[in-house]
């Protein structure tokens, strides 16, 4: 499986206070997730463990279901998982702010019941690109998500970390998706 590590992160800018700095493309839209709308399958492959050069990843299958909220300024899909024989859900809330025209990504899962702080970004040629800053074990991290959607029946999903403020990036977990028929 492609793991798409040859397409570089954009470079980060962050204000003098240390906050990022995230610019639309030319081409962002409300329309950019509408290839995701419909049901997913999903094989996932993700790191057993972040930040300890780590070399296993666990694999497993998921499902996915997404829709479109607030006449296309949004959408919604259902993560279904199962881990050590329990169900998993989790939930991810997309809002396009047509003043910024940033994306804004929000997740939730049935472990925590907490939403997340959002990821922010764009699509450019297929490719969205969204950051936030986070914490991983007491460090300030700067998570990325990635989505390659060049191929609009099988996009790929990814996720990698920073601790260097986007020096260098470790992947800790792709998803490979084929539309369901």
């Amino acid at each position: 499986m492609n793991e798409n590590i040859e397409i570089p992160l954009p470079k980060l800018n962050f204000t003098p206070e240390g906050e990022l700095i995230i610019k639309p493309s030319e081409t962002s839209s409300e329309k950019d997730f509408d290839f995701f709308i419909g049901k997913w399958n999903l094989h996932n492959k993700k790191l057993q463990s972040r930040f300890t050069n780590c070399t296993n990843w666990i694999e497993f299958n998921s499902t996915q279901e997404m829709y479109p909220i607030l006449n296309g300024l949004g959408n919604i899909d259902n993560f279904l998982a199962e881990f050590d024989g329990k169900p998993f859900e989790g939930m991810s809330l997309r809002l396009f702010n047509p003043k910024t025209r940033l994306w804004s990504i929000y997740w939730s899962d049935s472990n925590t019941g907490v939403l997340d702080p959002p990821v922010s970004g764009f699509f450019e040629n297929n490719i969205g690109h969204f950051f936030t800053k986070d914490v991983h074990e007491g460090k300030e991290i700067i998570m990325a998500f990635r989505w390659d959607a060049r191929d609009k029946n099988n996009p790929i999903w990814s996720q990698a970390c920073s601790m260097d403020r986007g020096l260098n990036w470790e992947w800790n977990w792709y998803m490979y998706m084929s539309k369901m028929l």
